[in-house]
């Protein structure tokens, strides 16, 4: 049966579409990749799993930690970081020791890397861009996530920084946001093929030229920086092994920029003509799906845009103390699935 115009949001007595996208023909034929209202079930009906803060007692490494971080719901980070030292950089480094590369651990490194460690490294970048994640006495090592870490997993130092609080944040979503989904047919492909190839190949310029408009001219510097540093360290690390430089810092480069596109790809992909400055009406809200568990309640899109420096082990509560808002604004959200699977169907 045909679905209404998602111009204007939902159904008047669901608050809730849960996408079970079992029928690809059926989606195909219809312009909305979204289920039958007789398929619907209200979000009072949904058990309720993603992360909230439970306070316990605080290890000793915990109350170590304390003395450097500024919030403790973040140790969670501190044990992200250590996973990475242990695991993904020592197996990077050893991808570059001589007559040691090889193609099928190279493909185990990534595979491990896409699979376990890129989505919440990214989340965890994220979060602490809003929130730093260690007190200003020790400042200098809030540069370890973005400069050392990141280049691991395709992010260019300060750039995620600058483009993300200087500017998505700001312009959200609207015509001057260089990420803005508004002008593209997000149905279509070949459109975000275009969005995507825009963005890696004239995205930091356009970014540059941005902070200029703007005069935000530490944002510009640091990110010019950071994405300069980038490109020379890949080139001297090139001469060096670049077979290894290729797998370790050239390939996630490019999925992890085409990712993140995707991923903002769907987190805005139904805008309201009517209301494009709405928050609750230009992204959408994913709960209940292993990927907010994964990486630290991400699908709670809308909420993060209304309150950016929200922590958080707060939005699921968020979400469910404000229902009445949500249904009021038509907002669109869905369970069980998240921004990706999104933009792919």
């Amino acid at each position: 049966m045909p679905l209404p115009s998602l111009t204007h949001g939902f159904y008047k007595h669901s608050l809730l579409w849960q996408a079970l996208l079992t029928d690809l023909e059926h989606l195909r034929s219809v312009r909305v990749s979204l289920i039958s209202p007789a398929q619907m079930r209200h979000v009072t009906e949904i058990p309720f799993t993603d992360p909230v803060y439970v306070p316990k007692e605080a290890s000793g490494f915990t109350r170590f930690m304390m003395k450097y971080i500024r919030d403790e719901r973040d140790i969670v980070f501190v044990h992200l970081i250590i996973k990475i030292l242990l695991v993904i950089v020592p197996i990077a480094v050893f991808l570059y020791i001589p007559l040691m590369f090889s193609w099928w651990i190279a493909i185990g490194y990534l595979t491990l890397n896409w699979a376990f460690f890129t989505p919440p490294y990214i989340l965890m970048l994220h979060c602490t861009s809003h929130r730093p994640l260690f007190k200003r006495k020790y400042d200098w090592m809030n540069k370890i996530i973005p400069w050392f870490l990141g280049p691991f997993f395709g992010e260019t130092p300060e750039t995620y920084f600058g483009h993300h609080m200087g500017m998505h944040h700001p312009e959200n979503n609207l015509r001057e946001d260089l990420s803005s989904t508004i002008e593209f047919q997000r149905d279509s492909f070949g459109d975000f093929m275009k969005y995507f190839l825009r963005f890696i190949t004239l995205g930091m310029v356009d970014l540059t030229n941005y902070f200029t408009r703007k005069k935000r001219f530490k944002l510009r510097k640091n990110t010019v920086l950071g994405e300069l540093s980038w490109y020379t360290f890949v080139i001297a690390m090139s001469f060096v092994n670049w077979q290894a430089t290729l797998v370790v810092f050239i390939i996630p480069f490019i999925f992890t920029r085409f990712a993140m596109m995707a991923g903002n790809w769907g987190q805005h992909a139904f805008v309201d003509a009517d209301a494009p400055a709405n928050c609750y009406r230009n992204s959408i809200t994913c709960i209940e799906v292993g990927y907010n568990k994964q990486c630290f309640n991400d699908g709670y899109h809308i909420i993060h845009h209304i309150k950016p420096a929200m922590h958080y082990t707060d939005m699921a509560k968020e979400f469910r103390d404000n229902l009445e808002n949500y249904q009021k604004e038509q907002a669109i959200v869905f369970e069980g699935i998240d921004f990706f699977m999104v933009w792919f169907f």
